[in-house]
């Protein structure tokens, strides 16, 4: 294995939930030592969500969490109590980049802002990730990606013209954010590098979701024109859809984005008779028939598997792509030539699938080593072996109860 791109780089990651443990998670994956600050009296939201493994919850259970927190290290610790402070100002000397991913003005509650980071370590680099960013009227707006998305105008373009807004599958600004902020972080590993100083970052997720919306947001801007909810299709493209297969709930995706492939996709069908009709000779005239556009084909895809659909338009110059179910995934080759899924052992969970990085480094490759890790799971390494406490102290820290245990775990929080 050659030396990973953050090698040497050291990690006190304050962040919980979503993006800030994607960045983080990005940074063990390549070779940073990440150490996660956790609490069993508060458990990060994410360890409380689905799927649990055997469908029994419990903050160790999650895959959803284990997923966010690969090569990590974790520990239990309460920052709400004054040893416990301590110790967090510990890990900032200790590390290069301390990650927040609470809202406005709790790190301060803890003297753990930046600017009290800064005062422990001159060059730390600090990144911040919330809803709202650090400044503004709405800056105390907390919440999850949920929300994210639908202030970020997504919601009010998912759904069908005649229906209500829905909900995007998952937080989708969630899976937007991460990536802004980690190209960010690079540069301010570089600047520290060439000027020997740190760097503040302070990221408003909902910005990075807005920019994702690029042509509509401009369309508005020059056109005065409000993007409204149109189900699969799109304004400058038909058919554009998914289409019914042969088999149980198979599906295809079909996107016709010009006349030359509106040629070659009319080939493909065997250039029925209604191919050539005025209603379907242009784009405009498709756009005002597409119900009927939409049904005709429908009844050439229940012919054919969704594989053979794809193949026939992909070879044509067709774009299309099976709609796949998770099964699907695991067994679909080019993930499997790319090695994809990783497996790894988690302590509870045991041995379950992780999501490797779908870039890949030629010189400085990922390293997939160490499943998420159960809460508290490297108390002993990470006190002992990088802040250098001895047992004696250690055991002191859980009498106190500074170091958490899973018998603070709230009640209600607690497997069942």
């Amino acid at each position: 294995m050659s030396k990973q791109v953050f090698e040497g780089i050291k990690v006190a990651d304050f962040s919980w939930v979503g993006v800030g443990p994607q960045i983080a998670r990005e940074l063990a994956e390549h070779g940073a030592t990440v150490v996660r600050i956790e609490c069993h009296r508060y458990p990060d939201t994410l360890r409380t969500v689905g799927p649990f493994k055997d469908f029994v919850s419990g903050i160790d259970r999650s895959a959803f969490a284990a997923a966010y927190n690969t090569n990590k290290y974790s520990i239990a610790l309460d920052l709400n109590m004054p040893k416990g402070r301590e110790i967090a100002r510990k890990l900032v000397a200790w590390a290069d980049i301390v990650t927040d991913g609470m809202t406005p003005g709790t790190m301060a509650k803890w003297g753990l802002d930046y600017e009290s980071c800064k005062k422990i370590k001159p060059d730390i680099i600090y990144y911040s990730t919330c809803q709202m960013g650090q400044q503004g009227p709405y800056a105390k707006f907390a919440g999850y990606g949920f929300f994210g998305t639908a202030y970020a105008g997504y919601c009010h373009l998912v759904g069908w013209p005649d229906r209500e807004p829905l909900p995007l599958f998952n937080n989708y600004s969630d899976f937007v954010a991460p990536w802004y902020l980690a190209c960010a972080l690079i540069g301010a590993l570089l600047y520290r590098r060439r000027m020997g100083k740190g760097m503040y970052l302070d990221q408003s997720q909902v910005e990075a979701g807005v920019s994702f919306l690029a042509p509509v947001i401009l369309d508005y801007m020059v056109n005065g024109r409000i993007a409204q909810r149109m189900g699969n299709r799109d304004p400058y493209m038909a058919p554009h859809g998914l289409f019914p297969c042969k088999g149980d709930d198979r599906w295809i995706a079909i996107a016709v984005a010009n006349e030359e492939q509106w040629r070659s996709f009319c080939a493909v069908l065997g250039n029925p008779a209604w191919t050539r009709e005025p209603r379907f000779a242009i784009l405009l005239a498709r756009k005002q028939n597409e119900d009927e556009l939409e049904r005709l084909i429908g009844e050439w895809t229940r012919n054919y598997m969704e594989e053979q659909v794809m193949a026939m338009m992909q070879h044509a110059g067709v774009p299309a792509g099976v709609v796949q179910t998770c099964e699907d995934l695991f067994a679909d080759p080019q993930l499997k030539h790319r090695e994809h899924f990783r497996f790894l052992e988690h302590r509870v969970i045991g041995t379950h699938a992780y999501n490797s990085p779908a870039y890949r480094l030629s010189q400085t490759p990922c390293d997939i080593k160490k499943a998420g890790p159960c809460l508290g799971e490297d108390n002993e390494y990470v006190y002992k072996q990088i802040l250098g406490l001895s047992d004696d102290e250690i055991a002191d820290l859980l009498i106190e109860g500074v170091i958490t245990t899973e018998t603070d775990v709230p009640e209600v929080l607690r497997g069942r």
